[in-house]
């Protein structure tokens, strides 16, 4: 006779052909047909159906729906103390242009899902627990971080409201009053979530470079967020000047730029050597398409940039490290660096008690988990900023993050939700 715990994984494994329409129907409705993929647009169209169909299923299990002021989507299992802290599971349901149907929803959804085989498990919580649908958790629209998530917990900057949505041009509170929601709450701080009320947070997530795939895991215990700092658009100024001008002439803001993208490399290079974790990213890397030509030296240069390390100390070193490499660049090429806006997060460190219970629960279940770090920036360090504990379940993808080729099975997906609905079964008491 199988022990409690295997019947809930039993419980889970059986909800296959659910979690199989689930992402099916997520794609059909989200799929881009130009840029490939699926686009769920921030505050747009694409996000909004994804929203509207977690509501859908989770109301055939009998949840309650709500939102807050950010248009937060909660769908809440009542446990029998409606007065205790809840349990909110969840991610986020927007993506990148033409990005993949996982990054994101596969937390959404693992919460719906560890709900439903927990109902037919027969079984109750104290607490309630709450799936959360997130809104605006991709930067890459508003140039910002985690906007559903830290607007709910009231520490989103009301500045943030001026900001532009890349394509649109309009403003997030343009487009939050669109969408129902209520900026004026944004701007006084309002905190739907906090950690009187949220007794933790565990996020589902697929991984976002192919470690597990080639360990042979399906699914990892991630220990934390890094912390980053960011500038979405920073501008080269030097001087124009004709093909034929020689080279100690030149103010060239392009190979300006070029020296420092291969300078931060090289650093990355010292680091990944001497073991310390860090990244750095030029997304945008570009001259003034207004102005460039191949017989002219080009004046201008916009780039941005985002360098993540998993210790603060470790972040501020960078950022002086850039500093000092840019003062050089400025000399050695008679231009200059305009950093414009910045942005930045702290390191997130998973709760040490919630990570071992996810790896006792996997031990539990007879599945293998390694620890893992994030690459990536998630929901889950807003939370840790405001001081709500989190764990964090990675799930295998050989194909990397951000691009149509995303890749989970269901059949992974499934092993790490039986994890969380282990631990929710389990612990969620002891915390």
């Amino acid at each position: 006779m199988m022990n409690p715990a295997q019947q809930l994984k039993q419980h889970v494994l059986s909800l296959h052909a659910q979690a199989t329409t689930l992402f099916d129907d997520l794609r059909a409705g989200s799929v881009d047909a130009t840029h490939r993929g699926v686009t769920r647009d921030t505050y747009g169209r694409g996000e909004q159906f994804g929203h509207q169909l977690v509501e859908q299923y989770a109301l055939k299990l009998g949840l309650e729906i709500k939102h807050d002021h950010m248009r937060n989507t909660y769908m809440v299992w009542p446990g029998l103390d409606r007065e205790a802290p809840a349990i909110v599971i969840g991610s986020h349901l927007d993506s990148v242009l033409g990005g993949g149907n996982y990054d994101g929803a596969a937390g959404v959804m693992a919460g719906l899902i560890a709900v439903q085989a927990m109902q037919q498990a027969g079984l109750k919580l104290n607490c309630d627990v709450v799936v959360m649908g997130i809104r605006a958790e991709e930067s890459i629209w508003f140039q910002v971080s985690y906007v559903g998530s830290r607007g709910a917990l009231g520490t989103l900057p009301a500045s943030a409201l001026q900001l532009r949505r890349i394509d649109t041009g309009l403003t997030l509170e343009q487009h939050l009053r669109e969408a129902g929601g209520d900026p004026d709450a944004v701007a006084t701080g309002v905190a739907y979530l906090n950690k009187t009320n949220v007794k933790a947070f565990l996020e589902l997530h697929i991984e976002q470079a192919p470690s597990l795939a080639l360990t042979g895991y399906a699914l990892a215990i991630g220990t934390g967020v890094p912390g980053h700092f960011r500038f979405p658009r920073v501008k080269i100024t030097g001087e124009y000047g004709h093909v034929g001008l020689g080279r100690r002439f030149r103010h060239d803001a392009a190979l300006a730029a070029a020296d420092l993208s291969v300078a931060f490399d090289a650093l990355w290079q010292q680091w990944e050597s001497s073991g310390r974790l860090m990244a750095c990213t030029f997304g945008e890397f570009h001259t003034n398409p207004a102005r460039h030509g191949m017989t002219i030296v080009p004046g201008e240069f916009q780039f941005s940039l985002d360098v993540r390390a998993y210790d603060d100390a470790d972040v501020a070193e960078l950022e002086q490290s850039l500093l000092t490499i840019v003062a050089q660049i400025e000399k050695k090429r008679g231009v200059n660096f305009d950093f414009g806006v910045r942005a930045s997060a702290k390191v997130a460190k998973a709760d040490a008690t919630i990570t071992q219970q996810l790896r006792d629960c996997a031990t539990h279940l007879g599945m293998d988990a390694c620890d893992l770090p994030s690459p990536a920036s998630h929901d889950s360090a807003a939370f840790c900023a405001a001081g709500v504990p989190f764990g964090f379940i990675f799930i295998r993808n050989p194909n990397g993050s951000h691009h149509p080729d995303e890749e989970m099975s269901i059949d992974d997906f499934l092993q790490g939700t039986a994890v969380m609905a282990q631990w929710l079964a389990t612990q969620a008491d002891k915390l």
